[in-house]
């Protein structure tokens, strides 16, 4: 069974931490962040809505190096081929320029921790994904 776990990205300050409380109705999450502990703000899902976090989903999975990969991750591949993690259908996959641009679910560690990279994600390092698909 994965672990169900969130980090939030502290937009103003790009800061990563893991948030200690989510409420989904009035979506605010309490956590460390901005120099402050158990300080709340808005969150969204998307990096680019509403609210001061952006909430990312844990995958359960590790990549290479041993790192957790979050939705919204940026990997690459063993020929450096980049991609985005994203929920979609109901599992995690990989969607961008990964050789012949087929989606790759990422459905256990050994397969994603033998294959993948993560590099950043999509809102602290957008031009990540950016300059690989312009080189495609």
């Amino acid at each position: 069974m994965r672990e169900i776990k969130f980090q939030g990205i502290y937009k103003p300050t790009k800061e990563k931490f893991i948030p200690h409380n989510i409420n989904y109705d009035s979506k605010t999450v309490v956590g460390d962040f901005d120099g402050e502990i158990g300080d709340w703000c808005h969150f969204s899902l998307d990096p680019s809505g509403y609210g001061d976090v952006w909430l990312r989903q844990y995958t359960g999975l590790k990549d290479k190096k041993g790192r957790e990969i979050y939705e919204g991750d940026i990997v690459i591949d063993e020929r450096k081929n980049s991609a985005e993690v994203v929920f979609d259908d109901g599992c995690f996959c990989v969607i961008g320029y990964l050789g012949d641009l087929r989606t790759h679910p990422l459905r256990d560690s050994l397969f994603c921790g033998e294959r993948f990279e993560v590099i950043g994600n999509i809102y602290e390092d957008p031009e990540l994904l950016e300059a690989s698909h312009a080189s495609k």
